[in-house]
């Protein structure tokens, strides 16, 4: 750790958790998994952030950071959302769709279209339980910042929302900043076209899984957003 990384550590752990947090069922999976949200911080406050630790079930290193989140102070002010795995059944069956052979970050009702193979994209936008669960939490907490974790690229990528912000992340984390291929019925897509003024952005975890102190890293990282 850096620096100016453990100072941010120290400050951080120093701040107050303003509420406890509340564990939230937020519906369930194709065959029948439970997906739950976790709410940390100030419910009250207009600063809301979203943390999406899996959407395709064989990219979920960004479980041990929102795990890590959980075990952090939230910093006063803050409303922190987190959706701990939107795709338990790919999770259990180590695929990155879920159980009907959908890719769920292909499935937003943003430049939707019909696609097959590992990209399935559904019979139409939100046709699949998971990508609704996200889709009503988003429309009701409409987070200022939210950060879609996936894997194997290890980048911060230009989502389409504010550089400056996906910048600042990306210096906290050691990740480069790129820009990706905007894909058909993507989450960030959808949120950054819906939700005008708010962020969504995607991490590109390391290939394998995270260290304890990696996770914590990115957990700190997050919660510096909030400032």
């Amino acid at each position: 750790m850096n620096a100016a990384a453990a100072a941010l550590a120290v400050l951080l752990l120093a701040l107050p958790a303003t509420a406890q947090p509340r564990r939230l069922l937020l519906g369930r999976s194709v065959d029948g998994r439970r997906i739950e949200g976790v709410e940390l911080g100030d419910p009250h406050s207009r600063t809301k952030l979203l943390v999406v630790g899996c959407i395709h079930g064989n990219e979920c290193a960004g479980l041990a950071i929102v795990r890590a989140l959980e075990r952090l102070p939230t910093p006063s002010g803050l409303d922190l959302w987190v959706i701990e795995n939107l795709n338990p059944d790919g999770y259990a069956a180590d695929t990155r769709q879920n159980a009907h052979g959908v890719d769920l970050n292909r499935n937003f009702p943003w430049a939707w279209r019909p696609m097959s193979g590992v990209f399935e994209s559904g019979a139409r936008p939100l046709s699949e339980p998971e990508s609704r669960i996200a889709y009503r939490v988003i429309l009701r907490i409409r987070p200022r910042i939210s950060i879609w974790f996936h894997q194997h690229e290890r980048l911060v990528d230009e989502s389409g929302g504010s550089v400056r912000v996906e910048r600042r992340f990306s210096r906290l984390v050691g990740l480069p900043l790129r820009r990706l291929r905007r894909e058909p019925g993507s989450a960030v897509g959808w949120e950054n076209h819906r939700l005008p003024g708010t962020t969504a952005f995607i991490v590109e975890l390391p290939a394998g899984s995270l260290s304890a102190e990696a996770a914590g890293r990115y957990a700190h990282a997050i919660l510096a957003l909030s400032g």
